[in-house]
Formats: C-alpha cells, structure tokens, sequence
C-alpha cells in the first residue's frame, strides 16, 4: 500500500507586521439623524402643503419616521413647526376636496358597431375613485383639525359646554311623604301584633 505522501515540516516564520490603518473621512450614509432647521423646516414646509410624513421620509435627504418622532420628543421649537404644519395639512386637504370635486369628471362614449356614438356616460370606477379621494381627504382634515371639520358633537363636560344638573325639590313635600310613609309602617305593625 502506498504512503501518502507527508508534508514538510514548515519553520516558524515571523508574521508580518499589520499595516498601519489610514482613517478613511467618514462619509454621510443613508437618513440623517442629526436636528437641523433646515431638515425640520423643509420636512414641516412639505406636510403643510399636504404630502404624509411617510413618503417624505422614504427620501434619502429626509429623516425616517422613528428619528421625526425623536425630534419631536426632544426638539420644542420642532414640535411647535410640526403641529402648525399639521394644521396648514388639514388646510390644504380641505382645499384639496374643492378642486377634486369641481374636476370634470371622465367619460365613456359608447359606439355602435359601425362606430357612431350612441351615448356618452360617465366612468363609474373613476367616480369612485374622486369619492375616496375626497372622504380620505374629510377624514384627515376632520382628525387634524376636529374643532373646524370635524362632525359637531355636543357633549356636556367640556370648557364650553360645562355639565349643569338641576334638580327641584320641595322640602316639605319630601318630609310629608317621609312622615306618611312612618305613619302608615308604624299602623301596620301595630295590626299585625296580637
């Protein structure tokens, strides 16, 4: 049987020496996270004029949503930006429910076979399409701003509308009944004993 074949016997070897590492510049990668005004401007200027925070903050150049909630937590003045620029969104989705309702809305002509137009009738799924738009649109605007487009709901207990209980009564009235009824308990066990 042939032996395999054995391996040199290697020498201990000095390793080389690592070469000494160069610090590359750090470079700006993905979402910032550091508070700028101008991120915060910019951010707070595009909901105001009714995009979502979410889309926003897909963008490279933007924030994600977790570091806005931060910002929010940690930043007064960004608060304040945001909340307004909350307020100017329901602004603009109001404003956009007007433009939507007053487009023209698209139509489907129906043809005969030799292709003359018998009628012309509107697209039902583009109808329903502007409808979701604009209740989208409502329910936004009702949400961010309740007190302007929100659905009137009288509710007792608030700063304007304290709740009040009144209630009459008659002394007397109480006292004679209370006293009838003690008269009437008192006569009716003295019956009932032997």
């Amino acid at each position: 049987m042939p032996k395999a074949p054995q391996k040199p016997l290697q020498t201990p070897t000095r390793a080389a020496k690592p070469k000494a590492k160069v610090a590359a510049p750090k470079r700006s990668r993905g979402q910032p996270t550091t508070y700028t005004q101008a991120i915060a401007e910019e951010l707070c200027r595009r909901l105001g004029l009714g995009e979502g925070l979410q889309p926003i903050c897909r963008e490279p150049a933007m924030p994600s949503q977790a570091v806005v909630y931060v910002w929010l937590r940690r930043h007064p003045e960004f608060l304040e930006m945001y909340t307004r620029a909350r307020e100017e969104q329901a602004e603009t989705h109001a404003d956009e429910i007007v433009s939507i309702a007053d487009e023209t809305p698209q139509t489907r002509e129906i043809k005969d076979k030799d292709g003359n137009v018998l009628a012309i009738t509107l697209d039902s799924a583009y109808i329903q399409w502007q409808k979701q738009r604009i209740d989208s649109r409502k329910w936004n605007a009702a949400k961010q701003r309740p007190r302007k487009y929100g659905d009137k709901v009288t509710l007792g207990g608030d700063v304007d509308n304290p709740i009040r209980i009144e209630a009459e009564v008659e002394a007397q009235t109480l006292l004679d009944a209370l006293l009838k009824h003690a008269e009437l308990t008192k006569q009716a066990a003295a019956e009932d004993e032997p």
